[in-house]
């Protein structure tokens, strides 16, 4: 049997095995050691099996994820998002579809601090569904914002899904980071946009609210301050080669610690909440690293990932073309997997593909998470609509599924046309990382 072979039906086991719910990071890791053992040795795949797991839990590098992690769980428990909501209310909930917009641009700025895209939608939920049952806005309007706009955190740095891009491809996860900002701002006003659009042509999906003052506005920005501050002080020491992304992980960490102690918004149970979340987020993730490394073992030894790139890239097209084949399955299996585990799978299948048809790694990486935003809120998986979903039912009564996915879709179409830009513009990505490094 030839390693080609040995490697598809791997594959082909690993997608079996998917279907009966098993977790994705154990399966990756189970094929991963026998399709080896029978490539190598069952000594050699108990050896990488070991070998690898135990490399990934003691990585000196892989501790960014925790930190992000638990930074992200403590600006959740002591209330930072209300005050995001409120200042982006102030300013932009007079107007038509307002408060859908301040939805978005609030999950905007809590991504910039969480990294978490299921975290942030279900945190901006848990504050904006509320609101905006309360000014009749329609379902469709204020769940599809909801769920679209969680998607920001996997985009706006520090995400945990560019760290592990960073880890799997050797790429510097602070490059990854800036390189995030202005595709996040991007996204958010393509969304405003959408949003803007639609309350135009059907009015009552977001009728206006309450008018501010400018006293009041300006106020309302304080309650931005410490948020701010502490991705200034994160993204900048990155910027400037003050911090590593570990020590700027570490430094984010104390700093939100201390805004929430210093503010009195953080109680012992929260805090408490906030390890635990912390813990077993960053324990899910570690394990589909782990388990896609020793996957990515199985993959190199039978040259698929090499024999791939050779047959895509043998196609009689231009790279672009080449490209937008890759697009189209990392949309195609966002639909069906976790943004997460399929990167986590897919990266040693693409990567060499990508940087051999001279594509910048940097650039790819945030195409790709682009791409695997829009499966966080598509069907089948789209994880982002269950949350809200789940969400929804809590704080304002059942929401059909159906609805939620409806009102999605001019948001979907909103971040295809933003991975087009992004496509045509590639400085725009690379803009920040060129000027940084």
């Amino acid at each position: 049997m030839s390693p080609t072979l040995i490697g598809v039906i791997g594959i082909f086991v690993m997608v079996v095995i998917f279907l009966s719910r098993m977790p994705v990071a154990y399966v990756m890791a189970m094929v991963g050691y026998v399709g080896f053992s029978i490539m190598i040795s069952g000594k050699g795949g108990l050896n990488l099996l070991s070998r690898n797991i135990y490399d990934v839990f003691s990585s000196y590098g892989l501790t960014t994820i925790p930190l992000f992690v638990l930074m992200g769980q403590l600006a959740f428990n002591s209330g930072i998002s209300h005050r995001l909501y409120n200042t982006g209310y102030k300013y932009l909930g007079s107007t038509r579809g307002g408060l859908a917009m301040a939805t978005v641009s609030a999950c905007t700025a809590f991504g910039a601090v969480c990294g978490s895209s299921p975290a942030t939608a279900a945190t901006m939920a848990t504050v904006g569904l509320p609101e905006m049952k309360r000014y009749k806005y329609a379902d469709e309007l204020s769940t599809g914002a909801v769920a679209s706009g969680g998607g920001l955190g996997m985009i706006m740095p520090p995400s945990v899904v560019l760290i592990v891009y960073g880890i799997l491809t050797e790429q510097s996860i602070g490059a990854l980071f800036v390189a995030g900002i202005f595709p996040a701002i991007l996204v958010t006003i393509l969304f405003i946009i959408s949003i803007y659009i639609r309350c135009t042509y059907a009015p009552d999906q977001g009728p206006p609210g309450e008018r501010f003052t400018w006293r009041e506005k300006i106020k309302s920005l304080l309650g931005m301050a410490e948020t701010l501050a502490v991705f200034l002080l994160v993204m900048g020491g990155l910027f400037m080669g003050l911090f590593t992304p570990t020590e700027a992980a570490a430094v984010g960490s104390f700093g939100m610690l201390l805004v929430s102690l210093i503010r009195r918004q953080l109680a012992w149970q929260g805090f408490v909440k906030a390890l635990y979340e912390t813990l077993g987020t960053s324990c899910m993730v570690m394990m589909l690293i782990a388990g896609a490394v020793v996957f990515g073992k199985f993959l190199a030894v039978t040259r698929i990932p090499f024999d791939i790139a050779t047959w895509v890239g043998g196609f009689d097209l231009p790279r672009f073309m080449i490209m937008a084949i890759v697009i189209v399955i990392y949309f195609l299996g966002g639909c069906f997997m976790d943004a997460l585990a399929f990167v986590t799978l897919t990266v040693p299948i693409f990567f060499p593909l990508v940087t051999s048809l001279g594509y910048d790694p940097i650039w790819f990486g945030i195409i790709i998470v682009m791409v695997t935003e829009m499966g966080v809120i598509t069907p089948p998986v789209g994880i982002n609509v269950y949350v809200v979903f789940g969400v929804a039912r809590r704080v304002i009564g059942e929401v059909p599924l159906e609805s939620i996915f409806k009102g999605i879709f001019p948001f979907l179409l909103a971040v295809i046309a933003g991975t087009i830009i992004l496509m045509i513009f590639p400085q725009i990505i690379l803009f920040l990382p060129n000027l940084m490094y």
